[in-house]
């Protein structure tokens, strides 16, 4: 009986201790954010990325701000364990002078509230751009090096709009040469004189991609009047168009399949340092009810290779991916190193995996 009883207590130990290390764990990108000098009464937006480190869902349950000048969103959905999410803070600035605002972010994870800042300084005329525009393209300077449409379903037109400075000694007009069928252009002024700012907004018709998943291209934008196409005014673009499940009943949902990876997220630096290749390979589950069936499986950067053995998966059934990255590919494209898998499991109809190298 003695022996029972301190078989039940050190089983009720163990399984606490293992309670108490499954856990969600909260971290972001950036713990603050510098906007650098801003325009007064002209709103700015920041956004962190917030990855779930530990190995059960993470819930943001709230997200506060220190002054009501600024305005918060963010994934309201459960992350899983190593999946992304964000939150999105936008600055309305009433006066001027250097700011610094407190983001904070209540979830199910330990501590169970954390704190982000983004700071600043409110001007009449911005003058210094090295901060809200850092990318240089000959004299112009942007607030972007990629343009991306990351989840988009047929029929819908979304928009991107980003910043331009002209740095040069004449009047510059902003112009996209190579702009793809699918995208229009917007400009606002039409011309910048010296050292004055203006807006480009691209939209997205849907229609115009053709297939499910990843289509890549690149626009060049001019830095001034008759310039070529070159690698240094590249700017990379992408769309990802996702199934539509809209029509599936509740029922239907419930016997989806479910897709399960072993890892989203695959670090290469250490043994690229002593390698020009590497590769890893992930396991990918269906713990769902229905066959999974993974229709697209694309890169977003051609030093990216992969190799699936089985691309429709039974319920409980595995396989794996191999991922193999080539160092000194990495660099002639100014592309993210991500893998993009679209699938029929209605709540991942896109799986991305982030490599580092």
């Amino acid at each position: 009986m003695k022996y029972n009883r301190i078989l039940a207590l050190f089983a009720f130990t163990f399984v606490g201790a293992v309670m108490a290390l499954a856990q969600p764990r909260i971290s972001s990108n950036k713990e603050t954010h510098n906007f650098g000098q801003i325009e007064w009464k002209r709103p700015v937006t920041v956004e962190y990325t917030i990855t779930n480190t530990g190995d059960k869902p993470l819930v943001l349950t709230n997200v506060t701000t220190s002054c009501a000048c600024s305005v918060a969103s963010w994934t309201k959905t459960p992350i899983a364990p190593g999946a992304k999410g964000t939150i999105t803070a936008s600055f309305d600035a009433k006066a001027l002078g250097r700011f610094e605002k407190t983001i904070g972010i209540y979830s199910n994870a330990q501590p169970e509230l954390v704190y982000l800042k983004f700071a600043g300084e409110v001007v009449q005329e911005v003058k210094d751009f090295t901060k809200t525009h850092p990318h240089v393209i000959g004299n112009i300077r942007t607030d972007l090096t990629e343009i991306a449409f990351p989840e988009v379903h047929r029929g819908e037109q979304p928009s991107i709009t980003f910043s331009v400075v002209n740095l040069s000694d004449r009047p510059y007009e902003p112009v996209l040469m190579h702009l793809p069928p699918y995208l229009k252009m917007e400009k606002t002024p039409e011309v910048l004189l010296k050292g004055k700012k203006g807006t480009v907004k691209l939209t997205l018709d849907s229609n115009g991609l053709t297939d499910l998943g990843l289509t890549q291209a690149s626009v060049y934008l001019a830095r001034f009047a008759g310039d070529k196409v070159s690698d240094e005014n590249e700017i990379p673009v992408s769309a990802v168009l996702l199934p539509d499940f809209s029509k599936m009943s509740e029922q239907d949902k419930m016997n989806a399949p479910a897709i399960r990876l072993s890892e989203t997220n695959i670090n290469f630096s250490s043994r690229l340092a002593k390698r020009s290749k590497a590769s890893q390979d992930i396991v990918i589950s269906n713990t769902g009810r229905s066959p999974l069936q993974i229709s697209k499986l694309q890169v977003f950067n051609p030093a990216v290779g992969v190799s699936l053995k089985k691309t429709v998966l039974q319920p409980g059934e595995s396989t794996k991916l191999r991922v193999t990255i080539h160092k000194h590919e990495v660099a002639k494209k100014k592309r993210h190193l991500r893998i993009l898998m679209i699938t029929n499991d209605p709540m991942h109809p896109k799986v991305e995996i982030n490599l580092k190298r």
